[in-house]
């Protein structure tokens, strides 16, 4: 740094150091010309506090999912006065926690002891795999966070009822599936009625950015309680349902030809529509399914009686 100048200056080495960006990124960022040039000083090239801001800045929305196309267009509207303060405001919203849950930590000892005191190195690796846990590295002992203790502890629950762990693994999956499935067309659906007057600009104006931001805050809880209420009905329902079927020799099964729902992703769905439109979806799938069903069937009897020649 320079001791002549009321403000800092830094070579390019120094303002990686600062930065935690590497002598590299910083170059392909000027190219990009997401970071303005240095100033030339003789053979010098002086960087000041406002490339290090910008690095920074350009970190946080890295960090926060963004692509440098896309911090691009952010930071070139901050640049023309647009203002960028609400559009961070909207990001962090978007990003903070959708829950009130808090993290926590568990050791390998304990985690082992919670699910029958034998080690499973393969129900470990799936459960990372999912993001129910996450390996702390550096420790002397085996530790882990645990980003949803409730999670956890439902697994605890059902493997003490006699799951195997397999099985709650694969539970998981599939009803992870399904809860994107909702929370894609919870997204639509405040995409299409509220959002979309935030979005007309691109980037939105920090204005508009900053009302989206008050509104995520206001509907946040809604996905929620939405989905919770709506799953009481429905265990409440089927639950009823279900002990009956068992408790009731005179109910009647389900029959074979009964329709059946089926939760497909909504990118799935999406595309369907453009090749068939709206009206064609069900028929699309159905037709889709029976012709799988048909080929699985013609190989396995093509397998089991070969053409000789």
């Amino acid at each position: 740094m320079s001791e002549q100048s009321a403000q800092p200056e830094y070579r390019i080495e120094d303002l990686a150091h600062h930065s935690g960006a590497t002598v590299r990124t910083i170059r392909a960022y000027q190219d990009r010309g997401l970071l303005p040039r240095p100033e030339r000083r003789g053979r010098s090239n002086v960087y000041g506090d406002a490339h290090l801001a910008r690095l920074r800045q350009i970190a946080d929305l890295l960090d926060r999912g963004y692509t440098l196309a896309s911090i691009k267009e952010l930071l070139e509207a901050w640049d023309t006065g647009r203002g960028l303060g609400g559009v961070l405001g909207l990001v962090a919203e978007v990003h903070g926690p959708w829950t009130d849950e808090e993290a926590a930590r568990i050791s390998r000892a304990e985690l082992d002891a919670r699910f029958g005191g034998t080690p499973d190195e393969e129900a470990i690796r799936e459960a990372v795999e999912l993001g129910v846990l996450e390996r702390i590295p550096d420790r002397e002992t085996e530790e882990y966070l645990v980003p949803s203790p409730q999670e956890l502890a439902v697994a605890v629950e059902l493997y003490a009822a006699g799951v195997p762990l397999a099985a709650i693994t694969g539970h998981l999956r599939e009803l992870r599936n399904q809860v994107e499935h909702i929370a894609a067309r919870f997204l639509e659906f405040t995409t299409e009625h509220v959002f979309a007057r935030y979005l007309e600009h691109r980037p939105p104006t920090d204005a508009d950015a900053t009302e989206a931001a008050t509104m995520v805050r206001r509907l946040r809880p809604l996905a929620q309680q939405t989905v919770d209420a709506e799953l009481a009905r429905a265990m409440r329902v089927l639950a009823t349902r279900h002990l009956q079927l068992h408790l009731s020799p005179d109910v009647p099964s389900a029959r074979d030809d009964e329709p059946r729902p089926v939760v497909l992703p909504a990118g799935t769905v999406r595309a369907v529509q453009g090749l068939v439109g709206q009206e064609g979806v069900a028929a699309f799938v159905a037709a889709a399914t029976e012709r799988e069903v048909h080929k699985r069937t013609m190989d396995a009897l093509t397998a089991h009686h070969p053409l000789h020649e």
